[in-house]
């Protein structure tokens, strides 16, 4: 792939940019900075972002993820005892390396519930430290998937209401729990769905909630795809993304989301991942002019998922860009990718 984009790059053709981060240049920064075992960039920027809800949870779940091979967060915690934002990112990196495990452990393989338990525990501390935060309660949300068996629905409940209570249209926390309740966890793919389409069902204009839908979508393909186990396309599904509800969901989160946005506004970091999931989808729905619109809107901005479970990411991004006629003669406009 490095190969293609430098060539890409020597022809003067697009080559899509699959920065992590997004354009979120601040992140980058800090993310870089707790690789190294430095924190305080880490704190300045978290105390920058303030209650900017939906930024604040895109910079902590990848903060999470740097943090997670290093003992940095725990030096900070050890420095700061009394501040809140290194308690969240604690617990948020505690759920990383728990998921790290059970992922290093295969598929199958029960995690210890010692450790689960741990980081629940931590997830509680931080909800405490930082009340008015929904990071804890979104922590919450992914780990309890690893429970065998799930987790009581009461408490599943409990902790989802927590979140709403603090952010009531968060897209991450929304997300984790329509996972649990996919048949690849505890539930079905008719109970994925149904949970999706009711979030989407109460989000007001403008809110990317509806996107579950399009990432349902995405889930039940590859439980699909996993099942088949390498051995070929699977039968009956070409239609998958094509039929008409898929076609009629997909519509309607376009007209949901990207209908209500701001004329003209920019495309946050924390959009540019769901974004790629509505562009995935009218791509392969063959909804040429809703594709044609959102390539437009994301510029270079790629991400991996959902692209890498369908093909290799950056041949398909290219190649529906080419297909609807854009990106064929360079990176796109400063305006095309927005400033973040």
């Amino acid at each position: 792939m490095a190969a293609l984009r430098r060539r890409s790059a020597r022809q003067g053709r697009f080559a899509p940019d699959f920065d992590p981060d997004f354009g979120d240049r601040a992140l980058t920064e800090a993310r870089q900075d707790m690789v190294i075992g430095r924190w305080q960039g880490v704190r300045d920027l978290l105390r920058a972002t303030g209650d900017d809800w939906p930024r604040r949870t895109h910079r902590l779940r990848l903060l999470s993820h740097a943090a997670a091979g290093s003992s940095t967060v725990e030096a900070w915690r050890g420095a700061e005892p009394g501040n809140p934002d290194a308690a969240v990112l604690r617990a948020a990196t505690e759920v990383v390396r728990v998921f790290d495990a059970a992922i290093a452990a295969g598929r199958g393989s029960v995690v210890d519930r010692g450790r689960i338990d741990a980081s629940v525990d931590a997830c509680l501390t931080a909800a405490d430290a930082a009340p008015a935060d929904p990071m804890p309660w979104v922590s919450l949300l992914s780990v309890a998937r690893l429970y065998e068996g799930g987790v009581p629905r009461r408490q599943l409940r409990h902790w989802f209401d927590e979140l709403r209570r603090r952010d009531p249209y968060n897209v991450e926390g929304h997300a984790q729990v329509m996972r649990y309740w996919s048949a690849r966890w505890h539930g079905t793919h008719g109970a994925m769905y149904d949970f999706a389409r009711d979030a989407a069902g109460v989000a007001p204009p403008g809110s990317p909630l509806p996107i579950l839908v399009q990432i349902a979508r995405v889930e039940e393909y590859r439980y699909v795809v996993d099942g088949a186990l390498g051995r070929g396309p699977v039968r009956g599904f070409d239609q998958h993304w094509k039929h008409e509800l898929a076609v009629t969901e997909l519509r309607r989160t376009y007209a949901r989301w990207i209908g209500g946005r701001e004329l003209g506004m920019p495309v946050a970091p924390e959009e540019v991942a769901d974004l790629n999931y509505l562009a995935h989808a009218a791509c392969y729905a063959g909804q040429v002019d809703m594709a044609r619109a959102l390539l437009t809107l994301l510029g270079a901005r790629a991400a991996w998922v959902p692209w890498v479970y369908t093909g290799e990411p950056e041949e398909q991004f290219v190649r529906f860009r080419e297909g609807v006629g854009i990106g064929a003669g360079g990176n796109g406009s400063g305006a095309e990718q927005g400033t973040g």
